[in-house]
């Protein structure tokens, strides 16, 4: 493969800001005991985006959610810059499918919202805001209802509700699921601009495979069946990716093969 041009890819290195260690899950049905994730251990470093994929049921989401601290896992240890995660928290931001947002806000107060808790005064508020605004590309969309929004606004909203709070690590699950290609692909770009400028951190979770390719330094395939990290893909081609170059091709059917066995 070509090596990356300067500036192209996200400059994703040093010691790892995410770690994840013999981590294991499972829940009950019915009084029998049903295994999620089995001895999972990964790591993710600071500026990466990394994608996690698999069949629907192989953990992705609740991987996310432990690390959000939204659960408790049942073994290992999950750490962020090295301290322990055991309940959520403003060092990680979570994006979903569904945007979330309170219909009854404005745009201006949904994003406004991410700051709650935070004494600013009212004048750095708004301009925290308004830079946001301007980041994710919805400058003189600040005093709309989100009923008046495109799906893909909605989730530009939803974003910048998350990234007011400057997370150490961003959480997507599946967010551009809902959207038409047109809109999911300039969400696509958007976050790979945050990448570019901030630095973000990202866990990703898709079961696009073509999207995995389009933004992540890394896929992560989990087993069909649950548990562990099975393969581990590496994206070297440079950015903006041309989803019709042949490398690109390549990178996709070797995820696809991996998936189908």
């Amino acid at each position: 493969m070509t090596p990356a041009a300067s500036g192209d890819r996200a400059t994703a290195g040093g010691p790892a800001i995410l770690e994840i260690e013999g981590l294991g899950h499972h829940f009950v049905h019915d009084g029998a005991t049903v295994p999620v994730l089995r001895e999972l251990s990964l790591a993710v470093r600071c500026g990466e985006l990394v994608c996690l994929i698999g069949r629907s049921g192989c953990g992705k989401s609740t991987l996310l959610k432990i690390v959000a601290g939204f659960l408790t896992p049942t073994t290992g240890r999950c750490r962020l810059d090295g301290r322990p995660i055991g309940r959520p928290g403003p060092d990680r931001g979570v994006v979903f499918q569904e945007d979330a947002l309170f219909p009854w806000l404005t745009v201006r107060e949904n994003i406004g919202f991410g700051l709650a808790g935070r004494q600013w005064p009212r004048r750095q508020r708004q301009q925290e805001v308004d830079r946001i605004l301007d980041l994710v590309g919805l400058q003189g969309y600040g005093d709309y209802l989100p009923r008046a929004l495109s799906g893909g606004m909605k989730q530009r909203v939803a974003l910048a509700r998350v990234l007011i709070r400057s997370p150490r690590l961003l959480l997507m699950d599946e967010p551009f699921g809902a959207l038409d290609a047109q809109a999911r692909e300039e969400m696509q770009e958007l976050l790979l601009q945050l990448v570019r400028q901030r630095r973000q951190t990202i866990l990703f979770v898709t079961h696009d495979v073509q999207e995995a390719v389009v933004i992540a330094d890394r896929v992560l395939v989990l087993e069909k069946d649950g548990g562990r990290i099975r393969k581990e893909l590496a994206i070297d081609l440079d950015r903006p990716r041309d989803r019709g170059d042949v490398r690109f091709q390549a990178c996709c059917a070797r995820l696809r093969q991996w998936l189908r066995t």
